[in-house]
């Protein structure tokens, strides 16, 4: 069994971090000493989980199935930690150990199999070993468990073997510098190098550049079963013109973090390990990563540099918090999904809006950077994103603060953001950016509420009875702050009227059929609002709620044009503040009546109430 240098007698080292440190974090620093201590807490913790492991198979052995008996693993990662501790370091800090670990912990604990037998699972700790023992050249046999014909060798690769089952096994040879993975159908010989591709073997792809004095490497991982978020998942190889693709737009998109967050950029190279490629989104940017796989990054293959550059900010700033948060807790739990956030569509809990303030605000600190750094082409596109995110993450970063599940940690974290984001909300940005970043905002939170939150039926009744009858409207009486949102949403949301600037933003000279094109979600009345046609918007969106009278996007498409065409109306101050309840009471009139209101002018009777 490894053990931890740190461990003294029969107690356990501990772990911290300096108050200096974690307002570094918090404020957007990431220095490779600090990412070294989170490091070493997250490699103690997984130390923590395999002993676990260890205890789990003492007791009952037969949980490897067909693999090797656990005792000659232990002994193969013990020989490796005394000859090789180089090794074994790199596999403790590979980031799907430790999301295999907590994997596995929870299998164990809760009695359950997962998507593949449990022992395929208990079983990844003889991959594990033998990944280890092959970079550290030992020889030595073992049985690794084998996956629809794949057998992973985590950060070596995969070997491909004819399998007449999805659940099976192969045998690991090492004599010296020869490593064979075999089965009854197929023998596979790994390269020298074993990083290359062979007959049946698919070595492990690393991305590496650098600017100036700082260098990152990370390995491209489209093969390890505990690269995902939740479950375990097939490996889904990439072309070599992917993995090209991959490390043009990488050169370009370090040059551009180094140059513009050079103290962020700092702990790159320490703390980023590895990135999970996935398909390219249109005009969405896709990416993920998981607390227990500190160092790695789920990212959807990206249209151009800046938006890798922002992602890389993004995902870097969850794993510094996830990390911080295996060494001290900045709340209590309250799993409430309570929360308004402009970067998801539906509520979220304490947990995920922390998690997404310390990331936006990196996002904000990025396009603030890249900005001022490159005054050309990319500077309305990043007047516009730092606009957008530095308002949004304002918003959200207020609603939290004070919230009596934070700890006095987890305050001073927020005040430390506070502390730096408060002055640049001043600043100013490139003509118009400001008011399309608003109008960008509005649409998402109007749109939020109208499928997150209910009126209460009492409101809507009263409502619905004096407009029946022309009685005077009532006030209203349900202040802005006491509806409690529901997770599950009153409709859908595409998001195309914001998709559709940002499209615009992203070409120096936008054509309009052909930014259409790139949005096949948005609607005519879209089109005609983000081209600045408000009379013809209004008049679609008026055509789209006869035709659906419930559609999310077109109540808030209607508030927002009518806004445009004449700012404070009461109408448009109705649909964007209050749209759940314009909605909510055209349908009980339309139910009631069977003839439905027209939307502006319930719209703007209900505005006149105070709404």
């Amino acid at each position: 069994m490894p053990t931890d240098e740190h461990h003294e007698g029969c107690g356990f080292a501990s772990y911290h971090l300096s108050r200096s440190a974690i307002d570094d974090l918090a404020s957007g620093s990431a220095q490779p000493t600090v990412i070294q201590q989170l490091q070493q807490a997250e490699r103690s913790r997984r130390l923590l989980l395999l002993r676990a492991l260890d205890e789990k198979l003492t007791k009952d052995p037969t949980l490897v199935g067909p693999l090797t008996a656990p005792d000659d693993v232990w002994e193969l990662l013990a020989r490796a930690e005394r000859v090789v501790p180089e090794a074994m370091d790199l596999l403790l800090a590979h980031p799907y150990t430790g999301a295999w670990a907590g994997y596995v912990t929870r299998l164990l604990r809760d009695k359950i199999t997962g998507v593949c037998p449990l022992w395929m699972h208990v079983g990844h700790l003889h991959a594990l070993a033998a990944a280890v023992a092959i970079r550290g050249g030992l020889s030595f046999a073992l049985r690794v468990p084998v996956w629809d014909g794949g057998a992973i060798i985590p950060t070596v690769g995969m070997a491909r073997l004819a399998a007449d089952t999805p659940y099976s096994v192969a045998d690991v040879h090492v004599d010296r510098d020869v490593v064979e993975i075999s089965n009854a159908a197929t023998t596979v010989r790994l390269p020298r190098d074993h990083a290359g591709d062979a007959t049946n073997w698919w070595g492990m792809r690393t991305l590496a550049t650098r600017s100036g004095h700082l260098a990152l490497s990370v390995r491209l991982d489209d093969l390890d079963p505990y690269r995902g978020l939740y479950e375990p998942v097939p490996p889904q190889r990439i072309a070599r013109a992917d993995v090209d693709g991959w490390q043009h737009v990488l050169n370009e998109a370090w040059h551009i973090v180094s140059r513009c967050l050079p103290d962020l950029a700092a702990g790159f190279a320490t703390g980023l390990h590895s990135l999970v490629p996935r398909p390219a989104v249109p005009l969405r940017t896709l990416s993920a990563s998981t607390g227990e796989a500190f160092g790695s990054a789920i990212i959807a293959q990206p249209a151009d540099a800046a938006t890798l550059a922002a992602t890389l900010v993004h995902e870097f700033h969850h794993n510094l918090l996830g990390g911080l948060l295996h060494m001290i807790p900045l709340y209590e739990h309250d799993p409430a999904e309570r929360f308004y956030t402009l970067w998801r569509d539906d509520p979220r809990p304490i947990a995920g809006v922390l998690s997404g303030i310390h990331a936006f605000f990196g996002v904000t600190a990025f396009w603030r950077a890249l900005g001022r750094d490159d005054p050309g082409e990319a500077e309305r596109r990043a007047g516009f994103e730092y606009a957008y995110w530095r308002d949004g993450t304002w918003r959200v970063l207020r609603s939290l603060s004070g919230d009596p599940h934070l700890t006095e940690a987890g305050q001073r974290f927020l005040d430390s953001i506070t502390a730096r984001l408060r002055p640049w909300l001043d600043e100013p940005v490139p003509a118009g950016m400001a008011e399309l970043a608003g109008a960008a905002a509005a649409d998402h939170h109007a749109g939020w509420r109208i499928r997150h939150l209910r009126p209460p039926a009492r409101t809507v009744q009263s409502y619905t009875d004096a407009w029946v009858v022309g009685r005077q409207r009532p006030s209203l009486t349900e202040p802005d702050g006491r509806l409690t949102p529901t997770p599950i949403p009153d409709g859908s949301w595409c998001g195309a009227r914001t998709d559709l600037i940002r499209a615009g933003l992203a070409v120096a000279e936008p054509d309009p059929e052909e930014i259409t094109l790139m949005v096949p979600d948005a609607t005519r009345a879209d089109v005609a609002y983000v081209s600045g046609h408000n009379d013809r918007a209004i008049h679609g969106y008026r055509s789209e709620l006869a035709e659906d009278g419930n559609r999310p996007d077109s109540w808030v498409g209607l508030g927002l044009a009518l806004s445009a065409r004449e700012p404070g109306a009461d109408a448009a101050r109705a649909l964007l503040r209050c749209p759940e309840l314009v909605r909510a009471v055209h349908r009980s009139i339309r139910s009631r009546t069977g003839t439905p209101p027209a939307p502006e002018e319930l719209a703007d009777w209900i505005g006149r109430s105070g709404c």
